[in-house]
């Protein structure tokens, strides 16, 4: 068993403020038994773990291999309000890759037509292993990337139907803010964006497009199934030249927003004429 199973789980029901015999009688379980299992002196089951892991609301990768008692107050109270996903990053450890016959990691390719299934098909093997894949030489053979073909205007002066790459993010808390990111998300799909991380106050990541026209939003953290900081992107357009200055973008996207609040003022049985 890991070396932080048995003080994670006393940590825990300290925190909570249970004796050993609370969590035996809701465990349905022996005090003498979890009582071992705290003083390292006996090793649960896997029943016994999904069952700990179940009382406690946090995954079995986080009780084996992190150690709760390094954690800051905020990271613990976040842990403890369900948020495990992005402090410890286990439900994203387990990444579907590919390597090359000489054992080095593919970059894989997702392409327009091949976007929305990986919204599904992310974490499946056999749907990532039929994806096409290259290699960049100047890139670090110890870190994993992937390439996404991006579509519309969000992010110009990247134009539509580049491709960018990016480095796999394990630990959420290491996403820098105002740096851009590629973005799995369970409604949207593919997102490439800059982000802000408000994941310790907030539970949610604030995206940014780099057209100004359109609105910055935040999604729950929740939601996010994998995140990818940007490296590089390629393009067979040259982007255009930014023209517009800065009142300009502001008169923009002050117009936009004046349209959708008109919009909303509307009612089916109005109408406008021109």
């Amino acid at each position: 068993m890991s070396q932080y199973f048995s003080s994670n789980i006393k940590l825990l029901r300290k925190r909570k403020g249970r004796t050993q015999d609370d969590v035996a009688y809701a465990l349905e379980m022996k005090r003498s038994t979890l009582s071992g299992y705290e003083n390292e002196v006996a090793q649960p089951g896997i029943e016994a773990l999904i069952s700990l892991s179940k009382y406690y609301g946090v995954s079995i990768d986080t009780l084996l291999k992190v150690n709760l008692s390094a954690l800051g107050e905020s990271e613990l109270s976040q842990l403890e309000r369900g948020y495990d996903v992005f402090i410890t990053g286990s439900k994203l450890r387990v990444l579907a890759t590919t390597v090359d016959n000489k054992n080095n990691e593919n970059i894989e390719v997702v392409n327009h037509k091949a976007s929305a299934g990986y919204r599904t098909g992310f974490a499946d093997p056999e749907y990532i292993k039929v994806l096409p894949t290259f290699h960049m030489p100047f890139l670090s053979k110890e870190k994993k990337y992937r390439t996404f073909q991006i579509k519309g205007d969000s992010m110009l002066p990247i134009p539509d139907g580049s491709w960018v790459t990016g480095e796999f993010v394990q630990n959420w808390n290491l996403i820098r803010d105002n740096q851009p990111y590629i973005v799995l998300t369970l409604d949207d799909g593919i997102l490439f964006k800059v982000l802000y991380n408000d994941i310790k106050t907030k539970g949610t990541l604030k995206l940014i497009s780099l057209n100004p026209i359109y609105e910055p939003y935040e999604i729950d953290v929740k939601d996010v199934r994998e995140v990818w900081k940007f490296v590089h992107f390629i393009s067979n357009s040259i982007p255009e030249q930014n023209t517009r200055n800065d009142d300009l973008s502001q008169a923009v996207a002050s117009l936009k927003k004046d349209m959708e609040k008109l919009k909303k003022q509307i009612t089916p049985s109005q109408g406008l004429l021109f």
